[in-house]
């Protein structure tokens, strides 16, 4: 069997020549494409908006830290507030803060969330803890959610929200948490007992949501940064010769720079929310205004362009008269007999049936007028009716009126 395969591939190779092979696009899913490359960390499209830096990382804060507090009020499991939080971050390095507003989004990210985890919340639910968080953050008066026009529109916006993290995340929303990790590391080391130990490092773990090392790093190296950084802090002793973290192929740069970026949140100062509003809405007027003037250009060009290609109208009446000559065809003459002056109508040949049509609708034409006829001739013998009755009731009347005057007449007289 081998050898007349060898012979007809190279009977093929002889005789035709093999159709080259066609190429397609295609969309890789895997579980280590999850991280983003440095350059889109250089330049984000908020930053090509006009937004800074140090705003944009407090937007992330206040979005990561918004979902944290919704998903505790809808009772979701920590699992489902870590997804929805990286679901924020990835969605926010592909698009801009200034475009789409960070508080839908948040929303659509937890929401969506709920239904990868197995914990599907409602949204109306959604809706109304993320109210209650901006009330109790501004410190107003709780008072419950209206459903109205505008609650409406705002549910149409997270149901938008969530389909455009989806096409963004090109469906792949599939994400490996360190949380597993860390209890799986403290079991090798022989340190799972140490509860004091696991819960420090589990804290780490969700702080370190808020920052952009679940996109830089595995989760290997973010769960060994956790367990590094406990154990500085507590002054427990780890395996040293040869290094604990060697064991997982985890790099010790790594695991100080992943240690440095959530040290460095601890340092920022509080987030001002209506602050970090005023900034988007500025930037949101500017390019709205942008906008508008990008697309009066664009209709201006293309104007141009229906111009150019249009050939020079002349406007001469006579060059009208004769392009509208051009255009319209030269129909040849009838016959002999309308070549000439004589231009008599042609009559057209009817068949039976158009002139059983035409008979039809002139039957059917006189029928209406007698109809129309009939109904006049009913008003007016309803109108005459009606006034011989008022005058049959008036004579009544004064008869009755009559009589009754000629009866007090007699009884005076009688008296």
């Amino acid at each position: 069997m081998s050898t007349t395969t060898v012979q007809n591939q190279t009977k093929n190779n002889n005789g035709t020549a093999t159709k080259p092979q066609k190429t397609y696009g295609k969309i890789v899913l895997t579980l280590h494409n999850c991280l983003l490359p440095e350059s889109i960390f250089k330049q984000t499209p908020s930053q090509v908006d006009g937004l800074d830096i140090e705003t944009e990382t407090d937007l992330r804060i206040l979005g990561c830290e918004m979902i944290q507090t919704a998903g505790i009020l809808l009772k979701l499991p920590q699992v489902a507030m870590a997804t929805g939080q990286m679901y924020l971050q990835r969605f926010y390095y592909s698009k801009s803060f200034v475009r789409y507003p960070m508080e839908t989004t948040a929303m659509g990210s937890i929401y969506l969330a709920s239904k990868v985890e197995e914990k599907p919340c409602r949204i109306r639910d959604v809706i109304n803890v993320f109210h209650h968080i901006k009330q109790v953050r501004a410190q107003k008066t709780i008072s419950p959610l209206i459903v109205d026009q505008n609650y409406i529109e705002l549910k149409n916006q997270v149901i938008k929200a969530e389909r455009r993290i989806l096409k963004e995340l090109g469906f792949c929303v599939h994400v490996k948490h360190p949380h597993k990790l860390i209890v799986v590391y403290l079991q090798l080391l022989q340190y799972e007992k140490n509860r004091q130990l696991m819960q420090l490092a589990w804290n780490y773990m969700n702080d370190a949501l808020r920052t952009d090392v679940f996109m830089r790093f595995p989760p290997e190296t973010i769960a060994c940064a956790c367990i590094y950084l406990t154990a500085r802090k507590i002054g427990l002793p780890l395996p040293n010769n040869p290094h604990w973290f060697l064991l997982f192929k985890v790099p010790e740069e790594d695991i100080r720079e992943v240690s440095l970026r959530i040290l460095q949140l601890y340092k920022r100062s509080k987030v001002n929310p209506e602050e970090l509003e005023g900034k988007i809405d500025a930037l949101k007027k500017i390019y709205q205004a942008n906008k508008h003037i990008q697309a009066q250009k664009d209709r201006e060009a293309k104007a141009e362009e229906k111009k150019a290609d249009s050939p020079a109208a002349s406007t001469s009446k006579d060059s009208k008269r004769d392009i509208k000559k051009e255009k319209s065809p030269k129909t040849p003459p009838l016959s002999k007999y309308h070549s000439s002056g004589h231009k008599k109508r042609e009559r057209r040949s009817r068949s039976p049936y158009d002139r059983k049509r035409d008979y039809s609708s002139k039957r059917h034409k006189s029928r209406s007028r007698d109809r129309e006829l009939d109904r006049s001739r009913e008003r007016r013998m309803d109108d005459k009716r009606s006034r011989m009755m008022s005058r049959k009731y008036d004579d009544y009347d004064r008869a009755k009126s009559s009589r009754d005057g000629r009866d007090s007449r007699d009884e005076k007289r009688k008296h």
